[in-house]
């Protein structure tokens, strides 16, 4: 396991370069960061100390080089728009992503656990169809325009929930339904059809020939065995959610890492900017590193792989 552990982190090692390399790079095209902050009269003298101070007065694989000794003494930068380390402004916005994105998962695994195997119990049924109808059609919509939609009509129409903010639960609600609905269509699929076959497999046969009541044939045995192919989804989803936060956080004003790149980007404060994807990306690595982990630990034939 710990062999399988350090290839992994071995291997996420070049995407992370890339990461960082591609966000440096695409950063700086966005323009000169002393258009946004010094005067229209700015003198050139003036031009020149600014990006003498900040270190842009170097060619820009220079400060690409100097930039990656930074990383290594977990130093990165501070913001041009308040003078804090990026690193803090990065931090304080983490946590709201992750406390958004973690409550829609948490939400989202639970519903899809109870509709999916519902549905897989009695297949063609009414409840199956109309399972297979909600999860279809909550996998296809997207988010941008469906976050539209919700405010719409709660917000605009019935003046129900708040367009933004953090303040009350009321406020999460939004953001959650626009971040829920995807992952809980496929989760649904996903889960109904692991617990269709699982309940139809041979070991489930077994137990009911020996007088397992149902329960426990569903939750002991077919489920177990079904999460393994819903945790790896789960996972993935999940990673998608982080990434999607950008835009749901936008749309709601949500305080988190998403909303953070945006601004960074609009007010050209590269330290943030790239402190922020660093972030994000290490967190993305880390979740799928945890994800191999669990499915070799539900699946007994993959951990036989890995130990080997």
């Amino acid at each position: 396991m710990l062999a399988f552990l350090w290839r992994r982190i071995v291997s996420s090692a070049l995407p992370l370069l890339v990461v960082i390399l591609g966000v440096f790079f695409l950063a700086r095209l966005t323009g000169d960061p002393a258009n946004l902050y010094l005067p229209l009269s700015a003198t050139p003298e003036m031009r020149a100390e600014f990006a003498a101070r900040n270190g842009f007065d170097q060619p820009v694989v220079v400060q690409f080089f100097d930039y990656l000794g930074q990383i290594a003494r977990l130093d990165f930068g501070e913001s041009l728009r308040t003078a804090q380390p990026a690193a803090q402004a990065v931090l304080q916005a983490f946590p709201a992503t992750l406390q958004l994105a973690g409550t829609t998962m948490l939400i989202a695994i639970v519903a899809a656990v109870v509709i999916g195997s519902l549905a897989a119990y009695r297949p063609n049924s009414l409840a199956d169809r109309a399972a297979s109808l909600l999860s279809s059609t909550s996998a296809s919509v997207p988010d941008f325009w469906f976050a539209i939609m919700l405010v719409l009509v709660f917000s605009v129409t019935l003046n129900w929930l708040p367009t933004s903010g953090t303040d009350g639960t009321a406020a999460w609600v939004l953001p959650i339904l626009t971040l829920l609905i995807r992952p809980f269509g496929v989760l649904v699929q996903v889960v109904r059809g692991s617990m269709v076959s699982a309940l139809s497999a041979p070991y489930t046969k077994v137990a009911r020939s020996k007088g397992a009541d149902e329960k426990r044939v569903i939750f002991g045995h077919a489920l177990r065995n079904a999460a393994a192919p819903a945790l790896t989804v789960a996972g993935d989803l999940t990673v998608s959610m982080i990434n999607g936060a950008v835009v749901v956080e936008t749309i709601f004003g949500w305080p988190g890492i998403g909303k953070l790149m945006i601004d960074s980007i609009l007010e050209r404060d590269f330290a943030v900017l790239q402190a922020a994807v660093l972030l994000t990306a290490l967190t993305i690595f880390a979740l799928n590193i945890l994800i191999d982990v669990c499915y070799a630990l539900l699946d007994a034939r993959v951990r036989q792989g890995v130990t080997a």
